[in-house]
């Protein structure tokens, strides 16, 4: 593998960064996760345009041009020969001082790292897996904005500790209000009819760019779709739940917190948004060959 840093490449072995960057030491920067299907970087541009939004809220000067950062990724997906797998970009503040202060980090650095992914088991996205709701909190919006895709992700990890505690391989987080947020790295839908229900940013859910894809996909199917507040009872007594996210796609969550979720088994209008998707991968994407 070939990890693009700065603008040139380097070998595993060789791809680091100084141990004063701010990203390592205060987990200060952006990053987004992109996948590459069937030789495109699947929406490309919109990750792009997000990670561009992160930085600017944390004030942080991306050192090229969303043009620029468009072409490393291609160029680094070449350079690896990737026609299917996923692409972690990270912005870091860059190298600093000891201190909090950010503007003493003068050059922010561009990683780009091309390879694969695999978030989940083969075997769930047939069966379906449980998730259980777990109590480390989101962060409250006005903390850290969950819109902003940054480098910090320890109320996630604290989150999945308790899943794989609990001998589940994802959890459900709630926000300070006791509402739906998200997964520990995914969006969270419920259908319940006709209508299938999100949580909207301001309930501590990421903006995610799967999430947007397959509400609009839900809506050609002539569903209701709907940003909503959602609760445990939500869940519970959905007719379908699943999880989107760019790494997971799409996957049937068949039990929460031991309740049983419609059949036990991923619902038909899972399975039919995970077919719509696997063909908006063949039509979507900046072209890498």
């Amino acid at each position: 593998m070939k990890i693009y840093i700065n603008g040139k490449y380097y070998s595993e072995k060789d791809a680091k960064i100084s141990v004063f960057d701010h990203g390592l030491l205060y987990g200060d920067g952006v990053f987004e996760g992109i996948r590459a299907y069937h030789g495109k970087v699947f929406f490309c541009n919109e990750h792009i345009d997000r990670l561009f939004d992160s930085a600017k809220a944390i004030a942080l000067k991306v050192p090229m041009s969303k043009k620029k950062m468009v072409e490393a990724v291609v160029d680094a997906c070449k350079k690896n020969k990737i026609t299917n797998g996923y692409i972690r970009l990270i912005i870091t503040r860059g190298v600093g001082s000891l201190g909090l202060n950010p503007y003493l980090c003068k050059t922010p650095q561009v990683i780009i790292i091309a390879g694969d992914i695999q978030l989940y088991p083969k075997k769930l996205y047939e069966t379906g897996m449980p998730v259980i709701t777990v109590g480390t909190v989101r962060n409250h919006v006005e903390a850290l904005n969950p819109r902003i895709k940054s480098l910090n992700y320890l109320n996630n990890v604290m989150a999945k500790i308790e899943a794989i505690n609990s001998n589940v391989m994802e959890c459900i987080m709630m926000n300070p209000q006791g509402f739906v947020a998200e997964a520990s790295g995914d969006n969270v839908f419920a259908l319940k009819g006709n209508v299938l229900r999100t949580p909207p940013s301001w309930c501590g859910a990421l903006e995610g760019i799967t999430r947007n894809a397959v509400m609009e996909l839900a809506r050609e199917e002539g569903l209701d779709v709907r940003e909503d507040v959602l609760t445990r009872y939500d869940l519970f007594t959905a007719d379908e739940v699943f999880l989107t996210g760019t790494a997971a796609e799409i996957i049937a969550v068949i039990d929460v917190d031991k309740r049983k979720i419609g059949t036990g088994k991923p619902g038909k209008v899972t399975i039919k948004l995970l077919a719509a998707f696997s063909e908006l991968t063949k039509k979507n994407g900046v072209p890498i060959i």
